[in-house]
């Protein structure tokens, strides 16, 4: 038994550290085309930007998924325009305060969106003693003062906001939708409403050359390297382990703000980062737990299974 075992264990190790590398991949890609972004903030603003973003995801979107908006029902577009809403207001949102707050702080406060909503979709004791140490990792993270920039830190909850409604929503679009139909026709919408912003921008000579290679480097690696990565990742991982390297974008974040942005963190803000992250991956083991558990219930052979 030994030996016909070993080859299967030997061929799984290479694909789950291949894996694991795709996934890292894209998480860095995501926040290094976030931090190259913010180099053009000085330019052109987060807005710019933001629609130079939207184009360029565009391009990569609608003509691989190809929406048929023309045959679309109310019951199909309504998700979709509140998807194209949610990425309008959330990219913006979180690079104003990449901008004010810096580029660690920011992410990690958006990441609390996903979080919450793992969290609130369970009414258990241990899940809000989770929700409990997220708070007290953001205090740390935070250390709020009369120093504090408010505006910038609302604004990264709200993209957190806007994060949680993306998850519900694409649910509910990709039920409705086949494959990636909803984000393309609501990036279609995105970056309909943000052209005019790229047109200003041509118009009043703002678009320089050095503005326009930083913002289609921040698209390229914060949407269409992250997308492809990720879609090829979850083809061969499980969703939770997918989660569990997930949350290690702040890391990231911080990563590339210290290299590309020469923004140090200071020693609660690094403790504060690694309680959001430590919490994301309990929550992510136990909701994993539980599902074995409700499929144990249901099924007495998957819970001796579980018991082997």
């Amino acid at each position: 038994m030994t030996d016909v075992r070993e080859p299967e264990e030997s061929a799984a190790a290479p694909s789950v550290l291949g894996s694991v590398g795709i996934m890292l991949t894209s998480s860095m890609s995501a926040q290094t085309g976030a931090a190259l972004g913010a180099h053009a903030f000085p330019i052109i603003g987060p807005a710019g930007v933001v629609a130079i973003r939207q184009l360029v995801a565009l391009c990569v979107l609608l003509p691989t998924a190809r929406p048929p908006l023309r045959r679309m029902t109310w019951a199909q577009w309504w998700p979709v325009l509140l998807l194209a809403l949610v990425f309008a207001t959330m990219n913006l949102s979180l690079y104003t305060a990449i901008e004010r707050i810096g580029l660690a702080l920011a992410i990690t406060l958006e990441f609390l969106g996903p979080l919450g909503v793992a969290l609130v979709a369970s009414r258990s004791v241990r899940d809000l003693g989770l929700a409990v140490v997220a708070g007290v990792g953001v205090y740390v993270l935070v250390l709020p003062s009369p120093s504090s920039d408010w505006i910038g830190i609302g604004l990264a909850l709200y993209a957190a906001c806007c994060w949680a409604a993306y998850i519900m929503l694409n649910r509910v679009a990709g039920a409705r939708l086949p494959g990636v139909q909803g984000p393309a026709a609501a990036t279609t919408i995105t970056a309909a409403v943000y052209l005019p912003v790229v047109v200003l921008l041509v118009v009043h000579g703002t678009l320089t050359p050095a503005a326009l290679a930083f913002s289609v480097a921040a698209g390229l690696l914060s949407s269409v390297v992250p997308f492809t990565l990720d879609l090829i990742s979850l083809r061969r991982v499980a969703p939770r382990f997918f989660s569990v390297v997930q949350s290690l974008h702040p890391v990231f974040a911080a990563l590339a703000g210290l290299v590309l942005l020469g923004q140090v963190l200071e020693l609660h803000e690094w403790v504060g980062i690694l309680v959001v992250v430590a919490v994301n991956v309990v929550a992510v083991a136990w909701a994993r737990d539980k599902q074995v558990a409700s499929a144990a219930e249901s099924d007495p052979a998957l819970e001796a299974a579980a018991q082997t």
